[in-house]
């Protein structure tokens, strides 16, 4: 596609004695369409030309010539402004998508680079609750961006599947363990038990020694107690996967922190030859006083090992296997401290690659009781929360298309695109307060109203029949509707990098909301099938753009798009 702003930092450069690479900074997107497409404040001008900013703008507008690409350019003040031609915008970016087709926005530049994305991570034997769908859909938005520009991605659920809370669990089982409840509803069996195990040893000190004890066993490979732990793994694996089936998430690795179990020793002695450990307190860690942030904590007083061990234990191996240009993780902002902590301590090593990892924090999700506690009880199952979705959307479907086709289908698509849409339609830092209306509202900016739209576009090309080919005039396309409908359809490509650089699904999900609003204005302005066949195939082929964009934008965002609904 022609890139306007390129074209605008030329039509400058070639007027003033200035490179074209430091006008394209400059060049700002107007907040009023009627002050053009693009705008270029002078104030960075004055002082090399020795003139006012709107002195400058108004001599450029006198000697710039608009040329083939702008049908005008005037100054406004100290800005100059620039107005793209309508038609040329309709034929670059109409022609664009029907040559790339679903690849439209796509790119190579992420071409021979892998990308480790350590996302979801739930932990073994607990509930799959509200609280975890915010990294697994983060996680898997990104997943898609990246592999959408080029990258080679691999994404590892890092699973919570060691530590002292397996010992608790354990004897919680062998104090008031029942085989058969595990089986049948194996999560809430082993919460109800890890919920009593937190209760009674309130009162009782000597469980919490206990569970220190049964965990100490399973370190020492105790032939019960890791038999216990082997089950309670694979009961909780099962029961994620349904999770994720529904989420339609995938996984290139699930290796857990117990992976890692057997890699720690070596990590260990590499830190001790860097001569970067210092007992306190009984307890091993890197001093990192000299970077203002408290000591990482390497290994406790007794010898066991802790979160940051693992993760660098992890991050070492992951570089040596998979050669990563980048590795993203995927928590909450409360573990900000946690990864700059251990980064710095992969620096501390001389790793050269330390500044490829990158910690994506996102806001915490709470209820309106308070923080999410599974010793607790008080979480909300995620599997709830998505089978109340999709029933919402069956009920829906019921009352306004009965006679829909696969309607258990499309009722799963549209409701559990409203759970992930939901989740992703504010910036991933905001805190969120649990709400079930809010969660489940298909009504105003969602994900059902994207999808609507999509089957919207789907039924109108069906019935038009259109031959989706480059059209020999533009011209049908520039009033201010569909105008508009084509800037958005110009601008997903950067929004796409934009969101891949930023980390931020965010900006995908804002650009397919306003697509959708555009272009229904333009649906209900302008009559798609009409009999002139030239206005007719120019209104279809805009259609098409959109409906292809759309579902673009709702795939990269880990969503389905309908063809009907």
């Amino acid at each position: 596609m022609i890139d306007f702003k390129e074209k605008v930092a030329e039509l400058v450069a070639a007027n003033i004695n200035i490179k074209k690479e430091e006008v394209i900074p400059l060049i700002e997107i107007p907040p009023q369409e009627d002050l053009g497409d693009y705008a270029l404040p002078c104030f960075q001008f004055a002082r090399t030309l020795r003139k006012a900013p709107q002195l400058i703008a108004e001599e450029l507008v006198a000697v710039i010539n608009q040329g083939d690409y702008f049908a005008e350019v005037k100054n406004v003040g100290p800005y100059l402004n620039f107005f793209i031609k309508r038609e040329l915008l309709a034929k670059t970016v109409l022609e664009a998508v029907l040559s790339a087709k679903d690849n439209f926005g796509s790119s190579r530049l992420g071409a021979g680079k892998n990308v480790v994305i350590d996302f979801s991570s739930p932990n073994i034997a607990k509930p799959f609750h509200v609280g975890h769908l915010r990294s697994t859909v983060i996680g898997n938005s990104l997943y898609r961006i990246n592999q959408f520009l080029g990258y080679h991605c691999i994404g590892i659920n890092h699973l919570g599947d060691w530590g002292t809370q397996f010992g608790k669990l354990i004897a919680a089982y062998q104090l008031w363990g029942n085989e058969q409840e595990i089986k049948a509803e194996p999560i809430p069996a082993l919460l109800k038990l890890y919920v009593k195990f937190h209760q009674e040893a309130e009162n009782n000190l000597e469980l919490e020694e206990k569970g220190r004890q049964c965990f100490k066993r399973l370190e020492e490979g105790d032939h019960e107690a890791a038999k216990l732990w082997e089950w309670f793994v694979e009961l909780s694996l099962t029961e994620f996967n349904k999770i994720y089936q529904l989420l339609n998430v995938h996984f290139d690795y699930n290796t857990g922190e117990s992976f890692y179990n057997d890699k720690m020793d070596g990590i260990v002695q590499l830190l001790q030859e860097k001569k970067l450990l210092k007992k306190s307190e009984g307890a091993y860690v890197v001093d990192l006083d000299e970077y203002e942030m408290p000591p990482c904590l390497i290994l406790k007083s007794d010898g066991a090992t802790l979160y940051p061990t693992r993760d660098i234990t992890a991050a070492i191996y992951r570089k040596e296997n998979y050669h990563f240009a980048k590795a993203l993780y995927v928590t909450d902002y409360s573990q900000n401290l946690h990864f700059a902590q251990w980064f710095k301590v992969i620096e501390l090593l001389g790793f050269d690659w330390s500044d490829q990892l990158e910690h994506v924090p996102f806001g915490r999700v709470s209820t309106e009781e308070g923080a999410l506690k599974t010793r607790k009880g008080n979480v909300i199952f995620l599997k709830d929360l998505l089978n109340k979705a999709i029933e919402k959307a069956r009920k829906i479907i019921e009352e306004n298309n009965s006679t829909l086709e696969n309607k258990d289908e499309i009722a799963a698509m549209v409701g559990i695109g409203a759970v992930i849409f939901n989740d992703l339609s504010n910036s991933k830092i905001k805190d969120i307060v649990f709400n079930w209306e809010r969660m489940l509202s298909f009504d105003g900016e969602t994900g059902p109203y994207v999808q609507y739209t999509h089957a919207r576009a789907n039924s109108v090309l069906k019935k038009g029949q259109s031959q989706s080919r480059p059209l020999d005039d533009y011209s049908a396309l520039t009033s201010d509707e569909a105008f508009a409908v084509l800037k958005l359809l110009y601008t997903f490509p950067a929004t796409v990098r934009k969101a891949a650089d930023r980390n931020e699904p965010f900006f995908i999900t804002r650009q397919i909301v306003e697509l959708a609003q555009a272009f229904n204005k333009f649906y209900h302005q302008y009559p798609i099938l009409v009999d002139e066949v030239d206005l007719r195939e120019s209104r279809l082929l805009l259609v098409l753009a959109v409906k292809t964009v759309l579902k673009t934008g709702l795939y990269l965002l880990g969503i389905q798009a309908p063809e009907r609904m």
